[in-house]
C-alpha cells in the first residue's frame, strides 16, 4: 500500500521491483475457504476443517459479511483489486440479493408454497426451494383432479428432516389450517361460508366446510319447523359460524340466522305498510290447539281458531293444512311487540245473515252436537249457527243427567226452537218439547188416593222425592214416613234409588207438584194408642237419643214419645239417664191429631201416678193397617198389636 509520505516512483523498473517485493511471500493464489494458517509449533496445528454438508442456515446479514470478505469493502483502502473488477457497485449488490434469495430458513409446522415437480399413481413430488424435495400421497389432492406438474400448491412442513433426512410435507394439514383461519375470520367479520351437509346426527347435522366438520343444530336450519330432516342431507348451503370451541376444535354453524336477517328486512317493510282490514296472502306455517301461525312473507301472524270458520271446530287441521296458501285479513297488530292478529272467516258473510226466515219459535230443526258442557249442549243447525239445549230442556224429568253421559260431539238429532234472537245471534232449543208433557196426563194416571211404587231420587231435611215416571215427581214429607217413628233425616228410613210404595195425597197440576205419603198405606194406629197411652199411665221405654231439649223414648209397639229435659231428672243418689237406658215413664200428654206423646220420668218417683203401670199385654180397641203393606189387619186384640210391633220392627230392618 502506498502511504502519503512515500516518494513517487522514478521508473517502471522500480515499480516492478516494488511489486515483486510486496508479493514475494505469495507464490499461488488460494481460495479464502481453503486458507490454513500454519503455526511454527506442529503440536499447535488445528484439526482439519471438514466441509459442511448440511443446509445453508446463514441469514442474509451473515451472507453479506461473507460477500464483503470475498469481494472487499468499498470503504477499505486496500481494495486495490477493484481496478480489475468488471461489476459496478449496483450490480454487485443485485447479485448479492439474488444469491441470498436462493437460500432461506425452513422450520417445521409452517405453511409454504410448493411447486409440483412430478406426479405418479401414488405420490406427488413437491419442490419448496429446499435442498431436497418432498413427497405427498396423491389422495390428499382428491379435490384437485386436474393438478399437473408446474402447479403451485400450499403445503405444510411437518418435519424439515426426519431420521432419514427426508423432508415431510402435507397438503391436508395445510388445507386444514387455512380452513380454520377462514372460519375464525368469518366469525370475526360476520362473513358467510359455504358447506356441504354430509349426514344426520343426534340433534342436527354434520356439515363439511372445506374439510372441517361443523355441527348444524336442527333448530338452526330454518325459521319454520322442519318436518323432513332427511331432505337436507346432501345439500350445499350457506352458513354463518355462531360458536367455536378451540380446545376441542368444534364449530357450530347456523343457516337460520341468514334467513332471519333477510326476513327482518321483509318484516320491516311489511309492518310499515300494514293496516287494519288489509287482506294478505300467507302460508300456513304451524298449527296448535289454539290457532294457526301464518307466514306473511317475513312476518308471522296468528290466526286464532275462533277466527278460522264461522262454524265451531275442535282443531285447525279440520279446515287447514300445513303449507297451504290462504287469504287472511288483518284484525289488529302491535308495532312494539310485532304481533299481528289475523282472521279468515271475516272474508265471508256471517251465516246468521243468511238464516232462513222460516226458522222461528216452535219450528223444528236438525243439527249436530259441536260442544258438550255441564249446563247443556250446543247444536249446530248450519255452519256458524248454533243453539243451546239447556239441561232443563232435555227431559221432562226434574232429575236431569249430566249431558256428557247422554250426548257426545257429532251426534245428530232433531230439536224445537224455543227462542231466537237474530240481532244478538242467539238461539235456545229444546228436546223434551218433542214428547208429550207427562203432567198433562198426571190426573188420569195418578189420581188422589191411588197407590204406586216409585224410585227415591233425592232427599232433603224435610222429606224425599219419589219419581213415579219420567218427568213426574212427588214429595213425601218426613212426617209422612211412619205413624210411630220420628226421623231426623229421611236417610234413616230409606236410601236414594230404593223403591218405595206411596199413596197420592194431593195434586197441583199448575205448579207441577204432587204430595205423596207412605204411612197412609196403613190405618192410623193412634186411634188405638189413645186407649193404651192414657194420661197418667206408666210405661217402660228405652232412651234412643238425648239433646238439649230432652230425650226421645221408644215405648211398646214402636211408638216414640218426647221427654222434656226437666222430666229426665232421677232420684237423688242415682245416675242420670243416658242413651240405651231403660226406665219407667209417665204419660203427661197425648195428642192424637198432632201425633204427639209427652212423657216424664221424674213423676215416677216424685208422686204416685194416677194409674197403675199398664202391662205390656192388654186388650186395646180399634184397628189399623200394617205399616209398609197394602193389606189391612184389625188391631182389636193385644196379640194383633204385638204382631204389629214385630212387623214394624221388621219393616225398619228392611226384612
Amino acid at each position: 500500500m502506498i502511504e502519503e509520505n512515500d516518494q513517487p516512483l522514478k521508473n517502471e523498473e522500480e515499480l516492478e521491483q516494488q511489486v515483486e517485493e510486496t508479493t514475494a511471500p505469495v507464490e499461488k493464489a488460494t481460495p479464502t475457504d481453503e486458507i490454513i494458517i500454519v503455526s511454527e509449533d506442529d503440536d499447535d496445528l488445528p484439526a482439519p476443517v471438514e466441509e459442511d454438508k448440511g443446509p445453508i442456515k446463514e441469514s442474509e446479514d451473515n451472507l453479506k459479511e461473507e460477500l464483503i470478505e470475498v469481494l472487499g469493502d468499498d470503504d477499505d483502502d486496500d481494495d486495490w483489486w477493484k481496478s480489475g473488477d468488471d461489476y459496478t457497485d449496483k450490480e454487485r449488490q443485485e447479485m448479492a440479493k439474488m444469491y441470498a434469495s436462493t437460500l432461506r430458513e425452513f422450520n417445521s409446522n409452517e405453511i409454504v408454497q410448493g411447486t409440483v415437480v412430478a406426479i405418479t399413481d401414488k405420490e406427488i413430488v413437491m419442490n419448496i426451494g429446499f435442498k431436497s424435495e418432498g413427497i405427498i400421497p396423491t389422495n390428499e389432492f382428491r379435490d384437485m383432479p386436474e393438478i399437473k406438474p408446474g402447479d403451485s400448491v400450499e403445503v405444510f412442513i411437518e418435519e424439515v428432516e426426519d431420521q432419514s433426512g427426508q423432508l415431510i410435507l402435507s397438503r391436508r394439514r395445510a388445507k386444514h389450517l387455512r380452513t380454520w383461519e377462514r372460519i375464525e375470520n368469518s366469525m370475526e367479520k360476520d362473513e358467510v361460508l359455504t358447506g356441504h351437509v354430509m349426514r344426520r346426527t343426534k340433534g342436527g347435522f354434520v356439515v363439511d366446510i372445506s374439510g372441517i366438520e361443523a355441527f348444524l343444530p336442527g333448530s338452526q336450519i330454518d325459521v319454520k319447523p322442519v318436518r323432513d330432516f332427511d331432505a337436507y342431507v346432501g345439500r350445499t348451503m350457506e352458513f354463518k359460524v355462531v360458536k367455536i370451541n378451540h380446545a376441542y376444535e368444534n364449530v357450530v354453524v347456523s343457516h337460520k340466522v341468514l334467513i332471519e336477517a333477510q326476513l327482518e328486512k321483509q318484516r320491516e317493510a311489511i309492518l310499515q305498510n300494514l293496516e287494519k282490514g288489509q287482506v294478505l296472502e300467507g302460508t300456513v306455517k304451524n298449527m296448535t290447539n289454539f290457532g294457526v301461525f301464518i307466514d306473511l312473507g317475513g312476518v308471522d301472524g296468528l290466526l286464532h281458531i275462533t277466527d278460522i270458520s264461522w262454524g265451531r271446530i275442535n282443531h285447525p287441521q279440520e279446515v287447514l293444512e300445513l303449507d297451504e296458501k290462504v287469504n287472511v285479513v288483518v284484525l289488529d297488530f302491535d308495532d312494539a311487540k310485532k304481533r299481528i292478529s289475523l282472521g279468515m272467516k271475516q272474508l265471508t258473510e256471517h251465516p246468521w245473515d243468511s238464516l232462513p226466515e222460516e226458522i222461528q219459535e216452535g219450528s223444528k230443526v236438525n243439527g249436530r252436537v259441536v260442544t258438550v258442557a255441564d249446563y247443556g249442549v250446543f247444536l249446530e243447525i248450519m255452519p256458524g249457527v248454533e243453539g243451546l239445549i239447556h239441561t232443563s230442556e232435555m227431559s221432562w224429568s226434574q232429575h236431569s243427567k249430566n249431558p256428557a253421559d247422554a250426548y257426545k260431539v257429532g251426534d245428530e238429532f232433531e230439536a224445537v226452537v224455543l227462542s231466537i234472537d237474530r240481532e244478538d245471534r242467539k238461539m235456545s232449543l229444546g228436546l223434551k218439547q218433542l214428547q208429550v208433557d207427562p203432567w198433562s196426563l198426571v190426573v188420569e194416571k195418578f189420581p188422589v188416593g191411588s197407590i204406586h211404587t216409585g224410585i227415591v231420587r233425592n232427599m232433603t231435611n224435610y222429606g224425599l222425592f219419589v219419581e213415579l215416571e219420567e218427568g213426574v215427581d212427588g214429595l213425601v214429607h218426613i212426617s209422612d214416613l211412619s205413624w210411630t217413628k220420628k226421623f231426623a233425616h229421611p236417610s234413616e228410613y230409606v236410601k236414594v234409588d230404593d223403591n218405595l210404595e206411596v199413596v197420592v195425597l194431593e195434586i197441583d197440576v199448575d205448579n207441577r207438584r204432587l204430595s205423596l205419603g207412605h204411612k197412609q198405606l196403613t190405618e192410623d194406629v193412634w186411634e188405638t194408642f189413645a186407649t193404651i197411652f192414657t194420661l197418667g199411665s206408666t210405661h217402660q221405654g228405652t232412651i234412643k237419643r238425648i239433646d238439649s231439649r230432652g230425650a226421645i223414648v221408644e215405648l211398646e209397639y214402636g211408638v216414640e214419645g218426647n221427654v222434656p229435659s226437666k222430666h229426665l231428672k232421677v232420684e237423688d243418689g242415682k245416675e242420670d239417664l243416658k242413651v240405651d237406658d231403660s226406665a219407667d215413664f209417665v204419660v203427661i200428654e197425648f195428642n192424637k191429631d198432632a201425633k204427639r206423646l209427652v212423657l216424664s220420668h221424674s213423676k215416677t218417683w216424685r208422686e204416685e201416678p194416677e194409674k197403675k203401670k199398664t202391662p205390656r199385654k192388654g186388650k186395646p180397641s180399634g184397628g189399623g193397617n200394617n205399616q209398609g203393606k197394602a193389606g189391612t189387619t184389625v188391631l182389636g186384640e193385644i196379640d194383633a198389636l204385638a204382631k204389629l210391633k214385630e212387623q214394624m220392627e221388621a219393616d225398619e230392618k228392611g226384612e
